[in-house]
């Protein structure tokens, strides 16, 4: 069972955010449970990359105000970490798989003797201990990205935010990242997943949240009630996975109609 809305880790309040004058996002109410894979999607210009910027303490709301575990978030925090689309940009292309997970370590005080084993483990976990030496121009865009969940779980954050991060991959890849993500996750982890793909957000998420435009709001919020763990055949062929998706698929069309 998930805790109540009111013990969410992520809680967004009445939340107006205006950019260049512009609203972006008007009266937002979200909260996200801990324990929770929360998907959100919606059109393009919806705000999905602010909202989950403002879950991060990386945007400050213009009205409003935005919680983490009951405290007020004001900032970036170490136990939140951010797993960005593009992943090219993410990494120091200067430093090896290794040197780019030790980073993490450094910055958080980690002793050098501990650094080493702590990397391996993590780079084992994503499926890159045999690449430890390589640069990041030498991996694949799925490695990279895979790099990029490393230096998060390197962290050791408690909440995941995720905007798009396999946006960029071809399917296949992106549909192995998918079951490794839901693998990694499978410990408990609190996840706020933005992406455009309808199939992936329902695969995925616990709840799926639909946002609207002009401008960005809270429209639906759906439950995904689907087994887990979950097995992508039985997944997409069960008649609750079709129902949300023909569900999705409508609110979309009516959306950018």
């Amino acid at each position: 069972m998930h805790a109540p809305l009111e013990n969410a880790y992520i809680n967004l309040r009445g939340i107006n955010v205006v950019l260049g004058g512009k609203p972006v996002l008007e009266n937002v109410e979200l909260q996200v449970r801990r324990g929770e894979f929360l998907c959100v999607i919606g059109p393009s210009g919806c705000g999905k990359t602010t909202l989950l910027r403002l879950a991060a303490g990386l945007v400050n709301p213009t009205a409003g105000k935005v919680s983490f575990a009951g405290d007020e978030l004001s900032g970036p925090r170490r136990d939140i970490a951010v797993v960005f689309q593009d992943y090219g940009d993410a990494l120091l292309p200067w430093r090896t798989a290794y040197g780019n997970v030790s980073i993490v370590l450094e910055t958080l005080g980690v002793a050098r003797a501990e650094r080493p084993d702590r990397i391996h483990q993590v780079l084992a976990r994503v499926g890159l201990a045999k690449h430890a030496d390589k640069y990041p121009q030498q991996l694949s865009g799925g490695m990279q990205q895979r790099l990029q969940i490393a230096r998060c779980l390197a962290q050791g954050p408690r909440v995941w935010l995720m905007d798009e991060p396999f946006g960029a991959l071809d399917a296949i890849t992106r549909q192995a990242l998918q079951d490794e993500i839901l693998q990694i996750m499978s410990d408990g982890s609190t996840v706020l997943f933005v992406t455009h793909d309808l199939e992936e957000a329902i695969y995925l998420g616990d709840r799926v949240v639909a946002m609207g435009v002009n401008p960005g709001h809270i429209a639906r919020t759906l439950d995904v009630p689907l087994p887990r763990p979950r097995d992508r055949q039985a997944t997409f062929e069960h008649p609750e996975f079709l129902r949300l998706r023909r569900t999705l698929l409508d609110f979309i069309k009516e959306a950018e109609a």
